[in-house]
């Protein structure tokens, strides 16, 4: 099976290990738009780590979480009371390598008992004896993929916001651990950073698509043409997950235009659905209509530039369009693209007939 190689994240890679080597103080989010890379950038990352770090690794992408049990279970990993009293001692004493794990190593005693609570300040307790001990020896790291899943979830009020105020604790306030949330949901970082009060209390590190000499490099590695890597560049852009697709192709520009006429016949149902029904979309606590008309006036903005400014758009529309993921806000800098250069041209050829 063909595999491709993690490929120049140097610069992002050097700004987590900068992060990593002071004492934790700051959340940071791992953001970007969809299929960037973020995830293999992570992974990539844990298997580099010095011996001193202790990473719990927890993806919460295709999990189902619609109560306290199923938030516990997604964030513990249950381990027999002898297993249990090994890790804890490998973490303290005998790491020749960094020691990663896909979740947090609890005892069946211990799940047994948060079950019982239901009560996410006993989770939150535990986790701080947790990461205190941990610490007296190594540097635990705790990453959360795909975080915006339990974005929704409501125990005793918003979950969400209870977690960030526990992930300020452990950072701001007692160094303890550090706290990285990848997401690829720019609005739901957007919310809980005005929700969960972080001003001051993050850091945003951008995993963007490559830029063109990254994405020429890639695709020269694998035999590109010259006239191949113009046509990778002018379908794909710098996004890795297309790139790949064309890696993979014999005849890679055919493979481009049809992945090109695909994303046309995905936005131009999308725009004949809008003429036959008015979605409705949550902002805060209040529903609204989405209208056609304000849809097709913030895709009109992408015929002549890539990027536009975030501010005076209609917010129902702009809110679809994001969480359709025909757009990608930064949520740093109010900054909105499409998602990718696939759907730049897409809105530009399906903007022609409307």
């Amino acid at each position: 099976m063909k595999r491709i190689p993690f490929h120049n994240r140097e610069r992002e890679l050097n700004e987590v290990m900068k992060i990593l080597e002071v004492e934790p103080s700051l959340i940071t989010f791992i953001y970007g738009p969809i299929n960037s890379g973020k995830t293999t950038m992570i992974s990539h990352l844990i298997d580099q780590l010095p011996e001193e770090y202790v990473v719990f690794y927890i993806n919460l992408r295709g999990r189902f979480i619609s109560d306290y049990r199923d938030f516990i279970r997604v964030l513990f990993k249950i381990e027999t009371e002898k297993k249990y009293k090994e890790i804890l001692k490998t973490i303290s004493e005998i790491s020749a390598e960094t020691l990663k794990f896909s979740g947090i190593p609890v005892a069946e005693s211990v799940m047994n008992a948060l079950f019982k609570e239901k009560s996410y300040e006993d989770v939150f307790e535990f986790l701080e004896e947790y990461f205190t001990t941990i610490a007296k020896n190594k540097r635990p790291v705790l990453i959360i993929d795909e975080l915006q899943v339990v974005g929704d979830l409501k125990i005793n009020g918003l979950l969400m916001y209870k977690l960030f105020n526990f992930f300020i604790r452990l950072t701001k306030e007692l160094h303890l651990c550090h706290i990285f949330a990848v997401s690829s949901d720019s609005l739901f970082i957007e919310n809980v950073y005005s929700e969960a009060m972080l001003d001051g209390r993050c850091r945003y590190l951008l995993v963007d698509d490559f830029d063109y000499e990254t994405a020429a490099a890639l695709v020269e590695g694998h035999g590109f043409t010259d006239d191949e890597k113009a046509v990778a560049w002018e379908y794909c852009g710098g996004k890795p997950v297309c790139l790949m697709e064309l890696i993979y192709a014999d005849n890679r520009e055919q493979i481009a235009k049809d992945m090109l006429k695909t994303r046309v016949t995905q936005l131009k149902d999308l725009l004949d659905y809008l003429d036959y029904t008015k979605p409705r979309i949550m902002i805060g606590d209040d529903e609204y209509l989405v209208e056609k008309g304000d849809i097709a006036d913030i895709l009109n903005r992408f015929v002549d530039t890539e990027y536009i400014d975030d501010e005076g758009l209609n917010r129902p529309a702009k809110h679809f369009l994001i969480k359709d993921n025909i757009l990608f806000l930064n949520p740093h800098t109010g900054i909105i693209k499409p998602q990718s250069r696939l759907n730049l041209l897409a809105i530009r050829e399906v903007l022609k007939d409307v």
